[in-house]
């Protein structure tokens, strides 16, 4: 209840000050006024209709009524243009939403001419000028391009949960935000869409305002723009440098700034995408992006929200081009968590992923570092991070790769596999570890005994210390009581 209260409270600015209502050429309407739509009035004539080259804002008076348009299909060929100018001027109007009382005609209005416009341009009925896509383009900016509702931790300063475990905001005007939604997926989609048209209006500036809403709490709104900016990325590709670029500076703000973000997931789903199309051999550019980008974003606490999508561009990464495997690997090791189980679970279980795509020559590079990790996890006192490393032998690609390096891998792990066997609490744990040491035992039973026999020297060494750390402190505290006695006796 008091995230419900505190969502209609103050406003948080775009990062792009995508409400300035002068990028857009309109009035920016206060509360109970009208600014932007068709009127009748008892009092004055009606306005006389706009033209079709420009969105002309109209003043609603108290009593006045929004003007109900005829539909497309009752008007000449001829006069549509026109009409759909003096649409879209209806749909600029913005409404409150926070009482769903108020205004109940007009938004019905603007909703049913909305619908209009989307079915319009998904018919292909009427090409449209180039003066009706920029009227169109600015109106739905006025409509999306909004100050965002704070999220719930800028009120709470709570951490970053799990979307499922907490109720899920929703926009109160999702249900003329969805059609203005619609309305830019169906133009940048259309094959009537002329691309050298299209970019003057869909520009450098329009593409940064989207990324700004996907930090939007309202996770069909992200979907949207999910769709929306990959739509844009594969039909313009003169916005495809930029739009990395931007990404890459959400990116850097999350990990280094803030680590609040709503949209992460959603942005490295089209990143995943946009990876899989990567030319061979892999421009610099893009193997930058995933060291100082891709890998650091294992860094932030709340990673579980995104970690799927993030493990799906890291093995894209490898599995395009194998020798990244190292540098990944690397960067994993850097990131691990030291005292975060949950989060050395799903380090655990993308190590195995990329393993998977790894060859004999990369491995072989990171091997040593990467198994005294493993090793760690192995004898890990939470039973799910040891579990885990475990399973790592149930993949037949990486155990053939343990074989191949058996000699330099089991010295590393065998002090962890009988620590296991030894003292380990969790049952399953120990059947696992059982497993792995039998095979290794059937890989190389020479190795094996060889291991066994310096971990047995180990041991009586280790032994050999502790039986003179305490004999040493039985004499220190031999000469200590009889300094005592000696003490008590001058006394």
């Amino acid at each position: 209840m008091f995230k419900k209260i505190m969502k209609g409270g103050h406003k948080k600015p775009s990062k792009s000050e995508a409400n300035d209502s002068s990028l857009f050429g309109y009035g920016n309407p206060g509360p109970g006024t009208g600014a932007n739509v068709v009127v009748n009035h008892a009092s004055r004539p009606g306005p006389s209709p706009p033209g079709p080259d420009s969105i002309v804002a109209l003043v609603l008076a108290p009593t006045g009524t929004v003007e109900l348009l005829p539909s497309f299909r009752d008007v000449p060929v001829s006069e549509r243009q026109t009409l759909f100018m003096r649409k879209l001027q209806i749909c600029c109007f913005q409404f409150d939403f926070s009482d769903t009382l108020k205004s109940v005609r007009e938004k019905e209005v603007k909703r049913q001419t909305l619908l209009e416009i989307v079915d319009f341009i998904q018919s292909g009925s009427g090409k449209i000028t180039e003066v009706c896509q920029e009227g169109m383009i600015k109106m739905v900016g006025v409509n999306i391009f909004r100050c965002l509702p704070p999220a719930s931790h800028e009120n709470t300063g709570q951490e970053p949960t799990d979307p499922e475990e907490e109720e899920p905001y929703l926009e109160p005007s999702w249900s003329h935000l969805q059609l203005v939604y619609e309305l830019l997926l169906r133009y940048v989609v259309s094959s009537d869409t002329d691309t050298k048209v299209a970019k003057r209006y869909i520009d450098h500036s329009f593409v940064l305002k989207l990324l700004d809403l996907f930090d939007s709490e309202d996770h069909r709104e992200r979907e949207y723009l999910k769709t929306i900016l990959h739509r844009i990325y594969g039909k313009f590709m003169v916005h495809r440098p930029f739009i990395r670029k931007a990404i890459n500076n959400i990116f850097y703000r999350f990990i280094y700034e803030t680590e609040r973000h709503s949209g992460i997931g959603e942005l490295l789903e089209i990143l995943g995408s946009i990876i899989n199309g990567f030319a061979l051999p892999m421009k610099e550019e893009h193997k930058l992006f995933l060291a100082r980008a891709l890998l650091p974003l294992h860094k932030p606490k709340p990673i579980a929200l995104y970690h799927q999508q993030l493990s799906y561009c890291i093995t894209q990464f490898v599995e395009k081009d194998f020798k990244l495997a190292d540098t990944v690997i690397r960067g994993l090791l850097k990131y691990w968590p030291l005292t975060n189980c949950q989060k050395e679970v799903l380090f655990l279980g993308e190590l195995e992923e990329v393993l998977e795509a790894t060859q004999s020559a990369e491995f072989q590079r990171c091997m040593v570092s990467l198994f005294r990790q493993i090793a760690r996890c192995l004898n890990s006192s939470h039973f799910q991070v040891a579990e885990r490393a475990l399973f790592l032998w149930n993949n037949e690609h990486i155990v053939s790769l343990i074989a191949q390096n058996r000699k330099v891998i089991l010295p590393i792990i065998f002090e962890a596999l009988e620590k296991n066997i030894k003292s380990h609490w969790n049952q399953a744990v120990n059947g696992l570890t059982v497993n792995v040491r039998k095979m290794f035992m059937d890989m190389d039973a020479e190795l094996f005994e060889e291991c066994q026999m310096q971990y047995a020297e180990k041991e009586a060494r280790a032994r050999d210390v502790e039986e003179q750390r305490q004999m040493t402190w039985k004499r220190l505290a031999d000469v200590a009581a009889h300094r005592g006695g000696e003490d008590m006796v001058a006394a």
